[in-house]
């Protein structure tokens, strides 16, 4: 079997061209192994504004050192509360709107979200209204959607409020941080021995109230947790009704005092559990509480 081989020849001028040029450099063979010509070699100039976006995409994006756990924790503890539970502050005032005696307190004009703070420092979570006649605080329950107990207070006996920081007896063993309001409808009257010692009394001749602590979570709560407004709310619906309806024996206003909220507990150690663990609120741990 005969196999043909095809030989190209080559000139003496090609052939000398070729030792002048002599071997390819370095760079020659990777710009022909990528197989791009002239124009793939140019670099693609950016975008106009790239380069600034980048830089404010870097700016704007948080560092390590700046993230904190205090507000995931603060929110994580807060979201607890029932009251926050979407339709749930909404339900609760229907509900106690719903028990308002208009015979007896008249119109209603302001709803709020806040603590009651009885003489063993003792929290508990309040809805209160102001009505034409009447100061309502409703103790709710959020996880029931039931009121179980209602204390009417009639605007015309109210003579006395005072609002500024808690105090305790000198020895006592227990603190409050923040202010308070409390409201007096009965001056002459001084609370017994017995009612003092008793943690479960409640003919006191006054009601104590402080800030809920969901007031920092959204403007809606921080409206209706607003003790400043409340207080002004109430000493103008008081005053309204000592004018319309006084009360026979009392002076015809209320008197508004900047002064300490004295709480007579020492010891404390039911109010030093129950503040901790938020029994006295509707809390995600179950309805346990005061």
């Amino acid at each position: 079997m005969l196999r043909y081989f095809h030989k190209t020849a080559t000139s003496p001028i090609m052939a000398e061209a070729e030792e002048e040029r002599g071997p390819p450099s370095e760079e020659q063979q990777l710009s022909s192994s990528a197989g791009g010509g002239p124009e793939d070699t140019q670099p693609t100039a950016p975008a106009e504004g790239t380069e600034e976006r980048a830089a404010e995409v870097a700016a704007a994006r948080p560092r390590p050192a700046d993230l904190s756990v205090e507000p995931s924790l603060h929110q994580f503890k807060t979201r607890r509360f029932f009251v926050l539970r979407p339709g749930t502050l909404k339900q609760g005032i229907k509900d106690v709107e719903a028990l308002v005696d208009e015979e007896v307190d008249g119109s209603l004009h302001s709803v709020w979200l806040t603590v009651e703070v009885d003489h063993w420092n003792n929290e508990k979570e309040r809805l209160v209204l102001i009505t034409d006649n009447s100061l309502l605080v409703f103790k709710y329950d959020f996880v029931m959607f039931n009121c179980d107990q209602i204390q009417r207070i009639p605007l015309n006996i109210i003579d006395r409020m005072s609002h500024g920081q808690f105090s305790f007896p000198k020895h006592s063993l227990l603190q409050r941080e923040g202010e308070g309001l409390r409201v007096f409808w009965d001056r002459l009257r001084e609370p017994s021995f017995t009612s003092r010692w008793n943690p479960f009394a409640t003919d006191f001749p006054f009601v104590t109230f402080t800030d809920h602590p969901v007031r920092s979570i959204s403007d809606t709560f921080n409206a209706l947790c607003d003790m400043q407004n409340f207080r002004e709310r109430l000493h103008e619906a008081a005053q309204h009704a000592h004018a319309v309806k006084p009360f026979p024996g009392k002076a015809n206003g209320v008197l508004v005092l900047n002064h300490l909220i004295h709480i007579e507990a020492y010891v404390g150690l039911m109010s030093f559990l129950g503040n901790q663990n938020k029994l006295g609120y509707c809390m995600a741990r179950g309805n346990i509480g005061f």
